[in-house]
């Protein structure tokens, strides 16, 4: 009698999602959060967060104007970014997430102009740098109590669709268990919201002085409050892998549990979140270092779902092995998307100097 021999080959591929899509997934939630963070002093005008609030505001911007470029290059050719608008794919989020990101962006820039507008005139009548340049853009330096308020309604919107889509058109990959779960939308959220409270405690800390220190303990109670929820959120994921209650992060934890560098990933990123949470809570007056740690902790959980999670073969044995290549692809690319982060936060703060974006009452 014959035996048939049925032999599987398993094929090592290429992730297909490069540290440009890192770099855009933390920054495009950096400015989504560090915008929520705008909104208590400018929109609702709540006493001590008027200068934490314009802070927050130029993160959100610089962020979010660099983030579409680290998108488009992710793409591997540019220009293929008009097929979005083009061939527009209902079943798809990429699709619709091409529409969201104007929607966000529009009303971000328009927000931030309107919130702006009477600084701006005031440093173009001081005569500083680029008081010409900023004349013309404050445009009279009115304040339109209204228009801002729409503004910033219309930027929530697109906030809540972006923050929406990054998360779900991850979340939907059935392929990847370790993707294929509700909760990855929330942590998404939870650390960007985390992210952008890091970074406008770093803006803050870099002010004359220090900053202030009631401006640094309400940033920090609200930190330590992402970080509670961060962790309550990993551990509700932990439970549901570990009871079987959800097959999908049962097999989730399965195929990370054996590898020795997911354990030590998951050991780091709880680790850094307890310090960062107790830092927050008990001496709020470190604002540089738990900035930095929230900062941290928002890029690895992408780094480490992205780029970690694309390690984790579909079919066949053991773990592909990434090692970050030192082209435009790698390194540089980061590079490259830190020095324009750093190019469009110079020329906003020669237009509106960082001390007076953080002085409270101005």
């Amino acid at each position: 009698m014959n035996a048939d021999i049925v032999e599987t080959v398993n094929v090592a591929r290429e992730i297909a999602w490069l540290p440009w899509a890192v770099q855009y997934f933390f920054l495009i939630g950096l400015s989504y959060g560090a915008f929520l963070v705008s909104l208590p002093g400018l929109v609702f005008r709540r006493n001590g967060w008027e200068g934490i609030s314009r802070l927050a505001l130029l993160a959100a911007l610089v962020c979010g104007l660099t983030a579409p470029v680290a998108l488009l290059a992710d793409l591997h050719q540019p220009a293929r970014f008009w097929h979005f608008y083009a061939y527009f794919t209902p079943t798809s989020w990429m699709s619709w997430g091409a529409f969201f990101i104007p929607v966000y962006l529009t009303g971000l820039i328009l927000y931030a102009w309107l919130a702006y507008r009477p600084l701006l005139a005031r440093h173009a009548d001081e005569g500083g740098r680029l008081a010409g340049l900023a004349r013309r853009i404050a445009y009279g330096g009115h304040e339109s109590r209204n228009a801002l308020v729409a503004a910033a309604l219309l930027a929530f919107v697109g906030a809540a669709l972006v923050a929406l889509y990054t998360g779900v058109e991850v979340m939907l990959v059935r392929a990847r268990p370790l993707w294929h779960t509700p909760l990855l939308p929330v942590q998404f959220f939870v650390t960007a919201l985390a992210g952008g409270l890091g970074l406008t405690l770093l803006f803050n800390r870099a002010l004359p002085g220090g900053g202030e220190p009631g401006a640094t303990c309400r940033m920090a109670t609200a930190l330590a409050a992402t970080q509670f929820v961060a962790l309550l959120v990993g551990g509700v994921w932990l439970a549901l892998g570990l009871s079987g209650l959800s097959p999908t992060h049962a097999q989730a934890l399965a195929e990370v549990a054996p590898s020795a560098n997911w354990q030590v990933s998951a050991v780091w990123a709880i680790s850094a979140t307890v310090v960062t949470l107790l830092l927050a809570w008990k001496r709020p007056a470190s604002g540089l270092l738990i900035g930095l740690l929230a900062l941290h902790s928002a890029w690895m959980m992408r780094w480490t779902i992205f780029i970690g999670g694309q390690e984790v073969p579909k079919t066949g044995a053991g773990y592909y092995s990434y090692q970050l290549p030192l082209g435009p692809e790698g390194l540089m690319g980061i590079v490259g998307t830190v020095g324009l982060w750093i190019f469009l936060f110079v020329v906003l703060t020669t237009l509106l100097p960082l001390d007076r974006l953080g002085k409270a009452g101005v």
